[in-house]
């Protein structure tokens, strides 16, 4: 090997080796588990971790009023693990991904993108919005493409 060709292969290109971290959202909507389910094979064949992110919303208005605002969202980061647990179950021994579950709290947009910078994802999976308003002020996929900041694929 030449000096320069030894020197070039040991600095290091980010993306140049594959993606370390997947990072998919999850809420329990039809479309992000299909974003799940998208990125563990993504996870599977690229030999990366999935990064499972539930983004509790924080719900003042409701706790104000006295709504069991925690436990219910509790509840639902539960639910989301039992179910993942259930379909990684399913594919023991057939397809092996290693996977971790986490929960961050704030707005999905501002969630997503704390838990992307925390365990260092080199991309990130979300499902497409399934709410009509969003075609007017824009979905968490969107505004996680104009940040720019980490490829980002959505699933419909």
């Amino acid at each position: 090997m030449t000096e320069q060709h030894e020197e070039h292969a040991q600095r290091f290109e980010r993306g140049t080796d594959g993606p370390k971290v997947i990072l998919v959202g999850v809420d329990g909507s039809d479309s992000s588990m299909r974003a799940a389910a998208y990125a563990g094979g993504l996870a599977r064949r690229q030999h990366a971790l999935l990064a499972v992110v539930y983004v509790q919303p924080v719900l003042a208005a409701g706790a104000a009023l006295g709504a069991p605002v925690m436990e219910t969202t509790d509840e639902i980061a539960d639910d989301l693990v039992a179910q993942i647990r259930d379909a990684a179950e399913r594919v023991r021994g057939i397809f092996e991904v290693r996977w971790e579950f986490h929960t961050f709290r704030g707005d999905p947009y501002a969630g997503l993108v704390t838990a992307a910078e925390e365990l260092t994802a080199d991309a990130v999976v979300v499902g497409a919005s399934e709410q009509a308003g969003h075609r007017i002020i824009g979905s968490v996929a969107v505004r996680l493409v104009k940040a720019g900041r980490w490829p980002v694929t959505v699933v419909p």
